[in-house]
């Protein structure tokens, strides 16, 4: 199984250009890949930089045929001609969808900095080693209160998740929403976390969440032990990132799927985007 993670500066690759099939393109250049998390999506936007509005969650599910569109909106909001803008995360699978989830997360008041609500998106997937949740979100850039109370934020959705892998099957319910429905405590989180591997919330992140439930580590360090994570932004890009360049993109998976980690890597050719994507191998 082929996860990739990829903060695609709403499809507008380092030349200025937005081109949301480069993207599908450049993802599938580094594997036959089975989920596809992208961060920075956007829709009828047209002054971000170099887009004229299209609509990226509809373009790029066009690229993958057979491929199922889980959309997390983060801004939703009306535009002056009357239509919605929204941007936000993106997962594309080709595997079964059993559930999704979109979960706003928490937007405390920091007024001395820019900022804009975040989400992330949850898709429970049917994989060949069973149900498998997925999520992909981008958190905060300006704001540390902010990123902190999300970090808190997804820590406490891995800990209702594990706990809900727990809950008994009841046959009255079904065919009614009150179905239980699978949501295993195996997860997989991808984002663009906007914190480095030193930084405390990277640790804070796989910090134990107790009552034996399974909590994050660092999918580079399973594979990779004791090898600084391979740069994910400022590669290509250095008029926006003229600084040397950093990680900041991280896959994380939670303890019991650490065995099936084959490989992580990261595509250090694409120039796509301003961010450079992040593979996962399962076996």
């Amino acid at each position: 199984m082929i996860v990739i993670t990829w903060n695609v500066q709403w499809c507008r690759g380092c030349d200025g250009v937005v081109n949301p099939a480069r993207i599908v393109r450049d993802a599938r250049a580094m594997g036959d890949f089975d989920v596809l998390c992208l961060q920075e999506v956007a829709r009828n936007y047209p002054g971000l930089a170099g887009s004229a509005g299209e609509d990226q969650f509809e373009l790029l599910r066009e690229q993958l045929a057979g491929f199922v569109a889980v959309e997390g909106i983060a801004t939703d909001v009306l535009s002056a001609g009357g239509r919605r803008r929204q941007f936000g995360n993106l997962i594309l699978t080709r595997l079964p969808v059993l559930q999704a989830f979109r979960h706003l997360l928490p937007w405390p008041a920091d007024p001395a900095v820019p900022s804009m609500q975040r989400s992330a998106v949850e898709a429970v997937l049917q994989a060949p080693f069973g149900p498998l949740r997925v999520t992909t979100t981008h958190l905060e850039y300006y704001s540390l209160a902010q990123r902190s109370a999300q970090v808190e934020a997804l820590r406490a959705l891995q800990g209702e998740a594990a706990s809900h892998a727990l809950d008994p099957v009841s046959r009255e319910t079904e065919g009614s929403p009150f179905q239980r429905q699978p949501r295993p405590a195996a997860g997989i989180l991808t984002a663009d976390f906007n914190f480095r591997s030193d930084d405390p919330l990277y640790a804070r992140l796989q910090a134990p969440l107790g009552d034996g439930l399974p909590a994050y580590s660092d999918a580079w360090r399973v594979r990779h032990p004791g090898r600084p994570h391979e740069a994910t932004l400022g590669v290509f890009d250095k008029r926006q990132w003229p600084d040397p360049a950093f990680a900041c993109d991280f896959i994380f998976v939670t303890e019991d799927l650490a065995p099936r980690v084959r490989e992580v890597s990261v595509n250090l050719r694409t120039e796509a985007s301003d961010h450079q994507p992040v593979m996962l191998e399962l076996d």
